[in-house]
């Protein structure tokens, strides 16, 4: 039984409310300032309002499932409502507060911070006041398999250099970024899985260099994707997350709800691109008839429906597993739906934009831009491929003597 609670089917109301009464109203304006600003990496006006009004209403930190930090909600109570903000992917999330990589990242300061990286860092980030960034995958090496990572984190007596390359660091280039949780190697003779530490960096640290930003598609995202060498930057042994071999360990921690919220936010936008499809199809006449008459369409149509309500079933059903068993029990169902739910959203996005015809590559419409977050969606937090081998290992795993 997937049945939210009375308490989510509260703030689902609100946030659909919320939704529709400022930030779909918001997106024009998003857009007109966005195009006016001198960098694609500005914070917008608009936006600093929506997350003035969201906290004013109480739809703040809904991701945060800890009381003490924010509302404490259960995956599957939170699970609908980033599936609302998925909607409007480009502003909705950050303009509640629920926008990864912070979320991820208020996370993990929660769990494994210290007092003072909470106080320095968790409370700020649940303001909303700073963002922060998490630099895991390099250029030089497959970051899909997290035990390549090659960054030095040399220890020293008081704490460790760092030396090395990072790049998609989501939110390296939104202006009021502050912070890096920075994964690297501390122990590169210990086992595999034990060579990896988390470190908190401070991004004006000296020896941190912002390269680049890295265009998704040709989109030059507002939060960017920043390119960072790290050359003898110093770190204080304070400033270890966890211990040291821990890395891998916070890693795994981390991605089992991101994935919720990601996969859930693709199904968002896909009802998002369906809806947009049917309107455009019922608006269009080819040849003496309306697109929605045509049975291609009307097969595209259904099959959306079809299989926007399957990712969404089975996406519930991860977060129950989660909620119910914890991460490692549902690390299948979690798989499956990462490797589900984006495919599912790129494929009913790219045929709404079939639809939409000329107009539905460009800026008119949400379409192409949904289509380039869906389709990085498929690489971000592990590739399809390592989540199929994962299943996979897992079932052959039940037969195999």
């Amino acid at each position: 039984m997937l049945e939210t609670t009375e308490r989510g089917r509260d703030y689902q109301e609100r946030l659909t409310t919320f939704m529709d009464d400022f930030v779909y109203p918001a997106e024009p304006v998003y857009a007109e300032q966005m195009a006016a600003a001198s960098s694609p990496h500005t914070q917008p006006q608009i936006l600093e309002d929506l997350k003035a009004e969201a906290k004013r209403q109480g739809l703040w930190n809904l991701f945060h499932p800890d009381p003490e930090w924010g509302p404490g909600l259960t995956n599957l109570e939170y699970a609908p409502l980033a599936e609302i903000t998925g909607r409007s992917i480009e502003i909705a999330p950050e303009a509640i507060n629920c926008n990864a990589p912070d979320t991820g990242n208020m996370e993990v300061f929660t769990r494994f911070g210290t007092d003072e990286h909470q106080e320095k860092y968790l409370r700020p980030l649940l303001e909303g006041t700073i963002a922060s960034a998490f630099a895991m995958t390099e250029p030089a090496v497959a970051s899909s398999d997290a035990t390549n990572v090659e960054m030095r984190m040399e220890p020293t007596d008081d704490g460790f250099v760092l030396n090395g390359r990072k790049w998609f660091a989501s939110n390296g280039m939104h202006p009021n970024c502050r912070v890096l949780i920075v994964m690297g190697k501390t122990s590169p003779d210990a086992e595999v899985h034990r060579q990896q530490s988390m470190l908190v960096v401070d991004i004006d640290a000296p020896g941190v260099r912002v390269e680049r930003n890295l265009p998704v598609f040709g989109y030059h995202d507002r939060e960017g994707h920043a390119e960072i060498t790290f050359d003898d930057v110093h770190v204080p042994s304070k400033d270890i997350l966890k211990g040291e071999g821990e890395g891998f360990a916070i890693s795994q921690a981390r991605l089992g709800p991101g994935r919720i919220h990601h996969c859930m936010r693709a199904i968002g936008a896909a009802e998002r691109a369906l809806e947009l499809m049917v309107r455009r199809a019922e608006a269009r006449v080819t040849f003496g008839e309306k697109l929605s008459d045509r049975s291609n369409i009307q097969d595209w149509i259904a099959e959306a429906r079809i299989e926007i309500d399957q990712a969404r079933l089975l996406t519930l059903h991860a977060a129950d597993m989660m909620d119910k068993h914890g991460n490692k029990v549902a690390k299948n169902e979690i798989a499956e739906i990462k490797v589900v739910a984006p495919a599912m959203a790129l494929k009913i996005i790219d045929r709404a934009i079939q639809v939409h015809g000329g107009a539905g590559v460009t800026g008119d419409f949400p379409l192409a831009s949904m289509w380039a977050h869906m389709r990085t969606l498929r690489l971000a937090d592990g590739p399809d491929e390592v989540h199929r081998r994962s299943i996979a290992r897992n079932e052959i795993r039940k037969y195999r003597g």
